[in-house]
């Protein structure tokens, strides 16, 4: 089993736990304190130290795709939709049964927006960026206020105004 390193960034929408090995990430969370950590702390391997760097270009402005290695343990289905998720371009918004369909089955909103919800990667995997059917904004791990941040963020970088849900 691979090391697991941790390390934390202090962005826009709050504190960022970031996880992964020498070869991937493996979680990008949202955190209101910084928890205790043990080891690993003399070493930051590059890659957190690139995903904290894309991070901040995301922040600023000036990153609209990450091209980092990403590693979440999932189901086939999990997987299928975390990769459906990196498809949705970035300051656009689909919603959960959009969503379903792009999976292959419309009657499953329900089984996507729950994938959508065990996604461990936030922001780089942009689960944020699934809204409802009836174009509000709806179930985000992170705080629905983190959620419409993230979203007006975009639209105003990507379309050059900020729009208010």
């Amino acid at each position: 089993m691979a090391d697991i390193f941790t390390t934390y960034y202090h962005s826009p929408v709050g504190l960022l736990k970031i996880s992964g090995t020498e070869n991937y990430i493996s979680e990008v969370s949202f955190h209101d304190v910084t928890e205790k950590s043990e080891g690993n702390k003399k070493h930051l391997p590059p890659i957190l130290i690139h995903c904290i760097e894309q991070l901040i270009q995301y922040f600023n402005g000036e990153r609209r795709v990450f091209d980092l290695p990403i590693n979440q343990e999932g189901t086939a289905f999990q997987k299928e939709v975390w990769n459906e998720l990196c498809t949705i371009p970035y300051g656009r918004t689909i919603s959960y049964l959009d969503l379903a369909r792009k999976t292959g089955d419309p009657k499953a909103t329900r089984a996507v927006a729950n994938a959508n919800g065990k996604n461990n990667v936030a922001i780089i995997v942009p689960c944020h960026r699934v809204i409802g059917s009836d174009k509000t904004l709806v179930g985000y791990g992170g705080g629905l206020w983190r959620k419409k941040w993230l979203l007006e963020h975009e639209m105003k970088v990507a379309h050059g105004v900020q729009t208010l849900f």
